[in-house]
């Protein structure tokens, strides 16, 4: 795919589906391309495989190319493929090349984790990584510590389609968006729906989201306004949001993947517990709330019944 269409497809929604695990904790790619399926089905603009919500960190080099493949499998064309890659950049130039061969559309790298990067060294890793790659990259931004430069030059790289700048800095985005090239790589809200507004207004286009597991058409409906300017319908969207993301925020984020595959569970694909250090399941008054919500969301109309689940609900009855 070529830089240009790439960045058409990052002024939309970034969806990151979860990773589906069997009985014994291992990936169950048939599931997994069945959540990408329905994520592609939806209309989301580009699919982002095995990024944090399908635990990236959590999954195996071997596993990643499980991922990507269930997730060129399930989308089928229907979107952009974005393969997440990682790791030491030796592992990660293997990932990109990986990826390319299995058809992806383009590759996201995640910061390095490292305790002793050094700001300017972090930026040389996505540059070096983008130099080594024969598809577009979009660098996950995450980490606090970066000047005006620092992003200018990531975002004139000519193979860096996209920034994911998921750190609340706005003055330093606000700053970078107009030194870099205008013709450069595309800044995205990396925090999702509830920072897209905020973002939107700093200059960025499109944003990323878990929430498209559960509720893609939500998701679409925040961007729809922000497209069109209407910062007020989106924020109406988005405060119905807000009990669904905070719940992610608890114990530091730690929920944040548990709360999506349980809803995804809850819709009727049983896509199993996260893998520690994430929470890996729900308590039952978290899970009660949830589904509280979740119901809330379905007499609404806002996501689709899950006819299974009601017929089996009506039996126990």
């Amino acid at each position: 795919m070529s830089i240009a269409i790439m960045r058409k497809a990052l002024t939309g929604v970034s969806g990151v589906p979860v990773t589906a695990y069997d009985g014994n904790g291992e990936v169950e790619p048939q599931t997994t391309a069945k959540v990408y399926a329905r994520v592609a089905a939806a209309g989301i603009h580009n699919i982002v495989a095995a990024g944090n919500t399908g635990e990236f960190y959590a999954l195996t080099p071997q596993e990643i190319r499980i991922v990507h493949e269930a997730a060129v499998s399930g989308v089928n064309g229907r979107a952009p493929v974005t393969a997440a890659i990682g790791r030491s950049l030796r592992e990660a130039i293997g990932m990109a090349r990986d990826a390319a061969a299995i058809g992806a559309s383009a590759v996201m790298s995640h910061q390095p984790v490292d305790p002793f990067a050094a700001p300017s060294a972090q930026i040389d890793y996505f540059c070096n990584l983008a130099d080594a790659s024969t598809l577009p990259l979009i660098a996950y931004v995450r980490a606090e510590g970066f000047g005006v430069d620092d992003i200018v030059r990531l975002a004139n790289h000519g193979n860096i389609a996209g920034i994911k700048f998921a750190t609340t800095d706005l003055m330093l985005l606000s700053r970078a968006i107009p030194a870099a090239d205008p013709a450069g790589a595309l800044f995205v809200c990396g925090l999702a729906e509830s920072w897209a507004s905020t973002f939107t207004a700093a200059g960025a286009r499109g944003f990323t989201s878990g929430l498209v597991n559960v509720a893609p058409q939500l998701s679409l409906a925040v961007h729809a306004a922000l497209e069109k300017g209407d910062f007020a319908a989106a924020r109406v969207i988005v405060n119905k949001l807000e009990p669904f993301e905070r719940m992610r925020t608890k114990f530091r984020n730690g929920a944040n993947v548990t709360v999506v595959k349980e809803a995804v569970t809850y819709s009727g694909l049983d896509v199993g517990p996260v893998r520690v250090p994430g929470l890996p399941l729900l308590d039952r008054h978290d899970r009660e709330e949830l589904h509280r919500l979740l119901q809330g969301w379905e007499a609404e109309g806002s996501i689709q019944a899950n006819p299974d689940r009601r017929q089996s609900a009506e039996a126990a009855g």
